[in-house]
């Protein structure tokens, strides 16, 4: 269930994200007078799922979610029509059009989703505003990841700051030290206050570990959701049960918990919790995933009982919500631009990911608020990488026009040609790689 969860939610977003952008083409290509022949929700090699022409443009739904497009007349683009591009130019043609007019129709599908991530960011600071637990208010400090931990940083740890800076939470405090490459760390241990130096080549340490993230809070293990179909749902756990150990190994906390597991996949395990004021031992089975399906409890539920982890809610007006909207975009944008230094080796290489990995960033349950979140995000990369200079995409039609409004002439066809036949080859192959990292690690069980 939560597969098909995270699947319809990644469905969705890509659906919405994919539709505003190429109608961020279209209308602008109408309004010029420009004729569309195609507009497609997802490509339609060999036949589509829906279709209807209305006027001169044809509307379908393809079958191959790997995005969409929109084909306009008289352009080189992914359909190769040589044929249409062998005629003179028709008045309603792309190639009829003045260099400025065929720029803004080319940027508008990037236009779209740089505004939309804002717009989204915008409703979701104005409907739900922005909560988040601040690092001094972790009681029992951090959880370090084996990288980490190796580097000296230990469980309990309390981070003072970062390079001289003091981070808000744990995920600010991951990317000053995986993107912006901070290494001085201060931490506070059993009172005193300790520096810790990271090493050089942490970062890819970190990557070729295949870590999801190089910290995470301490929460004492009480036990708030019990999932159904899980095989803790068969066992006398309760909510609010506080969970010791397993199988005598102490796990007070959720992720000492977790990693546990990991190491018992498939088999039954004696569970140590504190029952109504009793300490009991609960035998549960471990499935194949090394799970049982029990949730914590909430950083709200945890300060109610008195253990701590007070968070901060900012509530944001309307008018207050945009100038926020829009710099929480642009701060996403320039975070994503400068990890992207990170790709550049061979450990990053290994970590991008394609559709699986993406829909594995929704939550297992549905969330109007984490999807909207997720929305804006993908919206806002999608924008970035669609700009870049690369022949079949977005960009590399930028770069042949901005050559043609310096030269005062177009670039020749057999050029574009070339260059969009390179472009589409370079991306396919992009594509099999990342969703072939995908699949291996699906395989070997490090997703």
């Amino acid at each position: 269930m939560e597969f098909l969860i995270k699947a319809a939610q990644l469905l969705l977003s890509l659906s919405i994200l994919v539709v505003l952008h190429e109608m961020g083409h279209f209308l602008p290509a109408r309004w010029f007078k420009i004729r569309v022949e195609k507009f497609y929700l997802f490509f339609d090699p060999w036949f589509s799922l829906f279709k209807k022409k209305v006027g001169d443009t044809e509307y379908g739904i393809g079958w191959l979610p790997l995005g969409g497009y929109v084909k306009i007349s008289g352009m080189v683009d992914e359909s190769m029509d040589k044929e249409q591009m062998s005629k003179p130019a028709e008045p309603w043609e792309f190639r009829s059009k003045p260099a400025w007019q065929r720029l803004i129709v080319m940027i508008g599908g990037v236009t779209v989703n740089l505004i939309l991530g804002m717009l989204i960011y915008i409703m979701v600071l104005f409907v739900w505003g922005r909560e988040y637990l601040p690092l001094e208010n972790a009681t029992y400090g951090i959880h370090p990841s084996k990288t980490l931990a190796a580097a000296g940083v230990q469980d309990g740890d309390r981070i003072i700051s970062i390079d001289g800076v003091k981070p808000e939470t744990t995920s600010a405090a991951g990317k000053a030290i995986m993107i912006d490459a901070a290494r001085t760390l201060v931490v506070e241990r059993n009172g005193q206050q300790l520096t810790i130096e990271l090493p050089e080549g942490f970062n890819e340490q970190a990557l070729s570990s295949g870590e999801k993230e190089i910290m995470a809070v301490r929460l004492p293990f009480y036990i708030d959701s019990i999932i159904a179909g899980g095989t803790a749902s068969e066992t006398t756990l309760s909510k609010g049960d506080r969970v010791l150990a397993v199988d005598g190994t102490p796990t007070a906390f959720f992720e000492d918990f977790r990693k546990t597991l990991q190491t018992k996949k498939g088999q039954e395990v004696s569970m140590t919790t504190i029952h109504n004021g009793d300490t009991v031992q609960v035998p549960v089975k471990v499935d194949a995933e090394g799970k049982v399906g029990l949730g914590p409890m909430t950083y709200k539920k945890l300060a109610a009982m008195g253990e701590g982890f007070g968070t901060v809610k900012e509530s944001f007006g309307f008018f207050a919500s945009i100038p926020a909207g829009i710099n929480y975009g642009l701060e996403t944008l320039s975070g994503y631009v400068r990890s992207l230094k990170l790709l550049f080796t061979k450990s990053g290489a290994e970590q991008i990911g394609g559709f699986g990995a993406i829909g594995n960033m929704f939550p297992g349950q549905w969330d109007w608020n984490a999807f909207w979140n997720m929305t804006a995000f993908l919206s806002i990369i999608l924008a970035f990488m669609n700009i870049l200079p690369i022949p079949a995409l977005d960009g590399g039609h930028v770069l042949f026009l901005i050559y043609e409004m310096i030269a005062g002439k177009p670039a020749p066809q057999r050029v574009m040609e070339v260059a969009q036949m390179v472009g589409m080859v370079l991306l396919l192959g992009l594509i099999l790689f990342a969703n072939g990292n995908d699949i291996f690690k699906g395989i070997t069980g490090k997703f």
